[in-house]
């Protein structure tokens, strides 16, 4: 793993989800500085933090600086001309960790894309910055010109996006094909690492890919599997995290639509984390799911990871999202079948709502 300088909020569960997210994507930080404010003018950080940013990467040979915020492209390039390492920030380490997780033709593309569409705005910047001189992580723009170099990538982001298109197009027959034999849709849904995949595979019976890392699920699975004796089509999806940035859902929207179009939603939340990364991961699903216009009537909250609490932590967490919600251990199997009756009802209620419309 190479080295990296981790620069973040001086919160201990944001500092958390920033370690996990520069693991995953393949970074060990030797060292966390925090400061209440990142974005100040010229290095996103203070002069006085940049130095000291600066002797931390001289004192631990580090490879990268990381950045759990945006940068723009001139600070970027001003803390790198500092360090004389590259900087990266929290957006490029969320695309390079789909880099890394991308399986599936769809996810690969999916990734391209929001790469393309990460590094478009900042092209002219990285060219004019790159004739000034050597630049770590600048990858080399000197040669092209600005118009040249930026034409090429609009076109790419063209090119992409007809893909993408295409691969949306037939998701979308697959879904009329499905909905044309009106069996109810179920969509997992949650920040990442609740536990969704693990959920999925005890349900459905599969064996998909499981891990304790963020972003382990990019490209959604579909499996048919059966709630009291009712056919439902269940679909594992991307986990949610804050912040994510609006280029980026708009290129695994294919993905995500899975959660809006679903009959009804399972909302994993992971009830075994500290009170308040739970209420921060819940708050965060949540208001993804009203960004993609999932009524709150159509979610069914599950607090997962039950075996890993006691009973009255989970009683706590019902307190603090609703009574009705269900608590699971998609590990060991606890609550399940008082999920499939959760499901059933929740079915039967949007059942008995269709009927009353037609009958209008």
């Amino acid at each position: 793993m190479n080295r990296a300088i981790l620069i973040t909020y001086p919160d201990k569960y944001v500092i958390e989800e920033a370690d996990e997210l520069a693991k995953a994507a393949g970074y060990e930080p030797s060292k966390v500085l925090t400061q209440d404010y990142l974005s100040r003018a010229r290095f996103g950080v203070g002069a006085g933090k940049a130095e000291e940013v600066a002797k931390l990467v001289k004192e631990t040979s580090a490879d990268v600086v990381i950045f759990d915020s945006k940068l723009k492209t001139t600070q970027a390039y001003n803390l790198a001309e500092l360090c004389h390492v590259e900087v990266k920030d929290r957006e490029k380490i969320i695309l390079e960790i789909f880099a890394k997780r991308a399986t599936t033709s769809e996810a690969k593309l999916q990734v391209q894309l929001a790469e393309l569409e990460y590094e478009l705005p900042k092209a002219k910047n990285r060219v004019r910055m790159a004739k000034r001189g050597e630049q770590p992580g600048f990858f080399g723009l000197g040669k092209y010109e600005v118009d040249i170099y930026v034409r090429m990538m609009k076109k790419r982001v063209v090119v992409l996006k007809e893909k993408v298109r295409e691969v949306e197009n037939r998701r979308e027959l697959f879904r009329r094909r499905r909905d044309s034999q009106k069996f109810p849709t179920l969509a997992l849904a949650g920040y990442t690492a609740a536990g969704k995949t693990t959920l999925f595979n005890r349900l459905t019976g599969e064996t998909k890919e499981v891990d304790a890392g963020v972003f382990t699920t990019l490209a959604p699975t579909t499996r048919a599997i059966m709630i009291n004796g009712r056919k439902v089509l269940i679909t594992d999806t991307v986990g949610f995290i804050s912040n994510l940035p609006a280029y980026m859902i708009e290129a695994f929207k294919s993905t995500l639509e899975e959660v809006s179009l679903a009959t009804a939603v399972l909302l994993l939340i992971d009830a075994s984390q500290p009170e308040k990364k739970f209420l921060r991961s819940y708050d965060s699903s949540v208001q993804t799911l009203g960004d993609l216009q999932v009524a709150p009537s159509k979610t069914l909250v599950l607090l997962n990871k039950c075996d890993l609490t006691d009973k009255e932590t989970i009683e706590q967490r019902k307190m603090m999202v609703g009574p009705d919600a269900i608590p699971v251990s998609s590990k060991t199997g606890y609550g399940i079948n008082q999920l499939h009756d959760a499901i059933d009802a929740k079915l039967q209620g949007r059942d008995a709502e269709m009927k009353q419309v037609l009958a209008r």
